[in-house]
């Protein structure tokens, strides 16, 4: 015969049991999720773009019910913070994203931020989703780095084998604006330029405020250079084309990287050959769903996206769709989804991490500028 206090004490155990694991299946009213981008900066254009893309996710969702947990609708809530494009600026985001307990954070655009704020998410299980491009982020040993593109791996294979490839050319340059991530991304083409049996005749390191390029042309000139691939900037190139014309080298080709594809060069006069660039970010119409998109886009917005928004949207759409497989909010359960499945993505319809948190769907895409847009020719996914 068992005791009366015995009987009590099981009660009262299996009472504690019951409460601890409601308590742990708890589902809240509300799912944070954080966004980091550069939002009073010059970047502030492209952060924005990130956060407008993300917001319309929210809204949709929302409006549909939000996201249903074991029978509950839960709404999903942004919580924004400004990375400045700073590694400092960038940590204290961070920082804020974890005290609002986010769920998951898209940060940042900067791959230098991405890079230095991935420790805060990864002390705190934040599954912390980056449109940056530099390899190292995956490469930190951090459980917690996801990256949303190709990486900068894939764009100086694409940058330099489409170079290579382009009837008559024959002598080739190689210029960076001298930052870790022009810098690389040039170091890694001029590799990929030599193995493919090709030379390098010149091979430059400026800085990303030059727009004196004599010396540099002067070079060009005297080495008989008919392709210039670059990491410059927008306005760089667009002085560097200027010279090139005054030189009487109007038969160069330039074939840049994503730090050219902007609305800064449009609608104005070429003077040289032809310009193409390379990036990591698809535009939105070259995808399946981005002419729904683009419309949802411009009705809410009244402007155009203008860099990664389309990436933003999905990422909101994913985790979405991994907390609804889950049926709980839990960071680690939805960081062990998101490199297990194949999620929702409205736009890019194929998006998927490795076990390393790279992007194994990630593309580059080459685009022809031409008068008023830069026009799409290809993209692949093995360069």
């Amino acid at each position: 015969m068992t005791s009366p206090c015995l009987l009590r004490a099981a009660t009262l155990a299996g009472a504690a049991c019951l409460l601890a694991a409601a308590g742990c299946d708890r589902v809240p009213d509300v799912v944070r999720i954080g966004v980091a981008q550069p939002l009073s900066n010059g970047l502030a254009p492209l952060g924005q773009d990130m956060v407008n893309g993300a917001r319309m996710a929210v809204d949709e969702i929302n409006a549909a019910d939000g996201v249903n947990l074991r029978g509950r609708h839960v709404r999903l809530a942004l919580v924004l913070a400004d990375d400045k494009g700073s590694a400092d600026a960038g940590d204290a985001a961070a920082h804020k994203l974890v005290d609002e307990d986010v769920e998951v954070a898209i940060a940042d655009l900067n791959s230098g931020v991405s890079i230095h704020a991935a420790p805060i998410y990864a002390a705190a299980d934040i599954p912390q989703l980056a449109i940056s491009t530099k390899p190292e982020f995956t490469r930190l040993g951090l459980p917690t780095t996801l990256r949303l593109v190709a990486s900068d791996d894939l764009q100086s294979k694409a940058l330099a084998s489409y170079a290579v490839q382009l009837p008559g050319a024959v002598r080739y340059a190689v210029v960076d604006d001298g930052t870790p991530y022009g810098k690389g991304l040039a170091d890694a083409s001029a590799k990929v330029i030599a193995n493919q049996g090709k030379t390098v005749d010149v091979r430059e390191s400026l800085d990303d405020r030059t727009v004196d390029f004599d010396k540099l042309v002067a070079r060009l000139a005297a080495s008989g250079t008919d392709v210039v691939v670059t990491t410059l900037s927008d306005f760089q190139v667009e002085a560097l084309m200027a010279q090139l014309a005054k030189a009487g080298l109007t038969g160069m080709t330039i074939v840049g990287g994503d730090t050219i594809k902007t609305d800064r060069l449009l609608r104005k006069a070429i003077p040289i050959k032809a310009v193409y660039a390379t990036s990591s970010i698809v535009e939105p119409a070259e995808f399946p769903g981005g002419k729904v998109f683009l419309e949802k886009f411009r009705a809410k917005y009244k402007a155009e996206p203008v860099y990664g928004a389309h990436y933003a949207y999905d990422a909101v759409y994913m985790v979405a769709d991994a907390l609804t497989r889950n049926g709980v909010v839990d960071k680690k359960a939805l960081l062990k989804t998101l490199k297990e499945f194949d999620g929702n993505c409205p736009i890019t319809n194929s998006m998927r991490f490795g076990a390393d948190g790279e992007q194994r769907y990630g593309a580059v895409g080459v685009y022809q500028l031409h008068g008023a847009a830069w026009e799409p020719l290809m993209r692949s996914d093995r360069w």
